[in-house]
């Protein structure tokens, strides 16, 4: 298969213009391997990058926790550099590919409609490789919160900036499972049976034999450890107990730091008392 060579078109406005040809400068093999993965042999037309200052009509009706959209459709991807990017990105780079990466997701599909957790979470699996950050970030979703379906996850995206966070977590963790367990090819398959016309659910039973229910199912039984432990710890039980364990550990503190006072004044009255009166 050939790489596919991704083109990007740039606009912005003055005061972006160092960002614009720092963007720029960014080697377009850097974006080839999504088209890869994602089943595209072709990179097709060029994608429109759109750079916004802050004071845009465009930026100031955007929520400020977000740095960057695609229009898969429109070939379009709108960044606002001024924003610091929230997980899972952490640079404005980081933004560009995740974003190239929904465009590239739906030219696979031809355009047809894919579930929000699948869409949102390829693109976090073929953006970057899944680290410590993002099963921190699983981690602490399941201990803060209860688990969700994947009709949930995708309605999550629609919410404020925690509710968009605990998406990205499941859907993440959800889509990297599924290329664990089947592969690497497992979602352009997918990708390519909905763009010949079949819905995501029937081209996911075709690739995997499950249905998104089951493909949910069997994620959270892999998961049985991480939910066990969070379980444990968010039970009354242990939190009574940790809160009994610091209660007699600053008890502990307490006492030794009394003694340690005591101590020291008996030290000085002992020195007092040996003192010699002048004549």
């Amino acid at each position: 298969m050939s790489v596919p060579v991704i083109q990007l078109q740039f606009e912005a406005p003055p005061e972006l213009t160092a960002v614009r040809a720092r963007l720029a400068s960014i080697d377009t093999r850097h974006f080839s391997d999504i088209a890869k993965l994602v089943g595209l042999e072709e990179g097709g037309a060029a994608i429109q990058v759109k750079l916004f200052a802050e004071n845009s009509d465009l930026a100031r009706n955007v929520p400020q926790w977000i740095a960057g959209f695609a229009v898969g459709g429109q070939n379009l991807v709108v960044l606002f550099p001024a924003r610091s990017p929230s997980y899972p990105d952490s640079t404005i780079e980081d933004v560009l590919r995740h974003e190239i990466a929904h465009v590239l997701i739906s030219r696979a599909a031809h355009g047809q409609p894919i579930p929000r957790w699948f869409d949102e979470g390829l693109a976090m699996a073929v953006e970057r490789e899944r680290g410590f950050q993002d099963q921190t970030q699983l981690v602490y979703q399941l201990m803060t919160t209860s688990r969700t379906n994947l009709e949930g996850i995708s309605g999550l995206f629609r919410g404020g900036q925690n509710d968009q966070t605990r998406a990205y977590a499941f859907a993440g963790a959800i889509v990297h499972d599924a290329l664990q367990q089947y592969g690497s090819a497992v979602c352009a398959q997918v990708l390519a049976r909905v763009a010949g016309g079949r819905t995501f659910d029937q081209a996911l039973a075709d690739v995997t034999g499950l249905t998104p229910d089951g493909l949910e199912e069997q994620f959270w039984h892999r998961q049985r450890f991480w939910t066990m432990w969070v379980s444990i710890l968010g039970s009354s039980t242990m939190l009574w107990s940790v809160i009994t364990l610091l209660a007699l550990l600053a008890i502990y503190m307490r006492r030794r730091r009394n003694r340690q006072i005591e101590e020291r004044w008996a030290k000085e009255d002992g020195d007092d008392d040996g003192d010699v009166l002048p004549s």
